[in-house]
């Protein structure tokens, strides 16, 4: 684990392997760096550098209260690869962790070699969505995060992995809930990317649980539809978090991705 002063916060991150070829990961809400665990050594195994940071409000990194936009996160992705001196890069991300690579997509596309989008979606917010995420920011702030990851748990990770679920609810019960929360208010102003997947280029991988709730099959095809040359693999026995669920079948997609990615 460390740690570095970047946009005026300090962000914690695992730095593993060395080399030109750099996979950087960004986790989703309300999760952290951690979950990308077995990730990384899939991919320090093929010979690449990884880092995974825990986003600002999550994890060890700074808690910021308020609102944190997207394009906020994805400026500090690409600070901390500044900081580390790191020029181009495979970014991936899962859920809001997706969203953010889309963000970084329209900002700094010079700096992407390849994208894994998982579990996530391109479309705008909606009006109920967006009162849906700021009411559910009041209630993190009331309330902490045990009675939410109490109720999504099983929505999160498919019952057929007591495991990945008990990580994953323990995962949630550790985030701050001032930096959700700041997340949640951000996500309900997050604009359409849509038009960003015409854009892309370089090599993409779009993965997703075949029983995942919250970003069903149908938002992976939007987005494999979308993205010329994508990749689009469904992990079977999974729901919204494959890489842990069915870590071997989402590694060996990635591994594919990063393959051709060199």
């Amino acid at each position: 684990m460390s740690t570095a002063a970047v946009n005026g916060i300090t962000i914690t991150y695992d730095d593993e392997g060395t080399g030109d070829d750099v996979l950087v990961l960004v986790h989703g809400h309300p999760f952290d760096r951690s979950m990308w665990r077995p990730q990384l050594t899939q991919a320090w195994d093929l010979g690449w550098r990884v880092i995974a940071a825990d986003l600002r409000g999550y994890g060890a990194s700074t808690v910021v209260p308020g609102v944190t936009p997207l394009s906020t996160f994805a400026e500090d992705v690409v600070a901390l690869a500044d900081h580390l001196g790191v020029g181009r890069f495979v970014l991936g991300g899962l859920s809001m962790g997706g969203q953010i690579v889309l963000e970084c997509v329209r900002r700094f596309p010079d700096r992407l070699r390849g994208l894994v989008l998982a579990d996530t979606f391109a479309q705008a917010e909606t009006p109920a969505g967006r009162e849906h995420r700021n009411d559910m920011a009041d209630r993190l702030l009331r309330e902490g995060m045990a009675g939410y990851a109490e109720e999504v748990r099983w929505k999160m990770v498919a019952r057929r992995n007591p495991d990945a679920a008990e990580f994953v609810f323990r995962m949630m019960l550790a985030a701050p809930p001032e930096g959700a929360a700041a997340a949640l208010r951000g996500r309900a102003e997050r604009p359409d990317y849509t038009p960003v997947l015409a854009e892309i280029t370089v090599p993409t991988l779009v993965v997703v649980g075949a029983d995942d709730e919250f970003t069903p099959v149908a938002d992976a095809e939007y987005l494999h539809e979308r993205i010329a040359g994508s990749t689009l693999r469904v992990v079977d026995g999974a729901a919204h978090m494959p890489n842990l669920e069915r870590p071997a079948e989402f590694g060996a997609a990635l591994t594919t991705l990063l393959e051709r990615v060199r």
